[in-house]
């Protein structure tokens, strides 16, 4: 039962983590496919940083700049141009820099800003970007001291999980897997990480319709977080906009 436990405890903690980050930063701040009910997206803006680290503008005006950049030079975080092994370092020497392009508003972060009435959280905004870590890792010893040290290992991981999430659809999602579309950039769709990721791996259906609320253009292609951001819809706290959805595939395509 303990095991069981702890493996419960790490896919909540894990999904939180993910979904916060995939629907209500990528889909739903970044791209507008999802529009947030307001209470929700108030709950993403001022709580999002302390559940994933991460704070909600800056990665969403990175990811923005990853799209109009996208295996370029200036593209913030391209296996083309550091490799696969190299992205764990690049994306987040990237996230350092938006970050301090946006709180001395340089106009280079700031123009892909746009939607985004809110400032950067106060954790960066105060040089306090670690205390989340802080504030998870002590609530995984209190659980380790308490119940068992896997339960506590196993919250922990599970919420700062996202460095590993990142790095995986950062450089698998542009150098491994097959095409739908032909875009300008090296974007691929690698099911295995769209299977642990939520969808996310399907960045060539993401790269050409990144408008979408769904990834997945085949029937088979995994995408959780859009049954998320349905699931949302179905309790008035999402409202996906369909105008944008990635169309059904010709009827050769659809078990191809």
């Amino acid at each position: 039962m303990y095991y069981v436990l702890c493996a419960v405890v790490f896919v909540i903690a894990y999904f939180l983590n993910t979904l916060m980050i995939s629907v209500g930063y990528h889909r739903g701040l970044a791209h507008g496919a999802v529009q947030l009910h307001p209470f929700l997206r108030r709950f993403v803006i001022s709580m999002g940083n302390w559940l994933t680290g991460l704070d909600p503008k800056g990665w969403s005006v990175m990811h923005r700049m990853h799209h109009v950049h996208s295996d370029t030079p200036d593209d913030p975080h391209s296996p083309l141009n550091v490799g696969l092994l190299g992205i764990g370092l690049e994306q987040l020497r990237s996230y350092e820099r938006v970050l301090r392009g946006l709180g001395r508003e340089d106009a280079k972060y700031t123009d892909h800003a746009a939607g985004m009435d809110f400032e950067l959280s106060w954790l960066n905004r105060n040089g306090l970007w670690y205390v989340p870590y802080v504030l998870h890792a002590a609530i995984g010893v209190v659980l380790g001291l308490t119940i068992g040290w896997l339960l506590g290992a196993a919250y922990f991981v599970g919420m700062a999980s996202h460095p590993v999430q990142g790095g995986l659809v950062n450089a698998l999602g542009h150098a491994v897997g097959g095409r739908n579309f032909d875009t300008d950039d090296n974007s691929r769709n690698n099911w295995l990480v769209a299977l642990f990721i939520v969808g996310e791996g399907l960045q060539n259906n993401h790269h050409q319709y990144p408008r979408s609320a769904k990834f997945s253009y085949r029937g088979w292609e995994p995408d959780f977080g859009f049954l998320a951001c349905r699931v949302l819809e179905m309790f008035g706290l999402a409202t996906i906009d369909y105008a944008h959805l990635i169309p059904d595939p010709p009827r050769r395509l659809r078990s191809a």
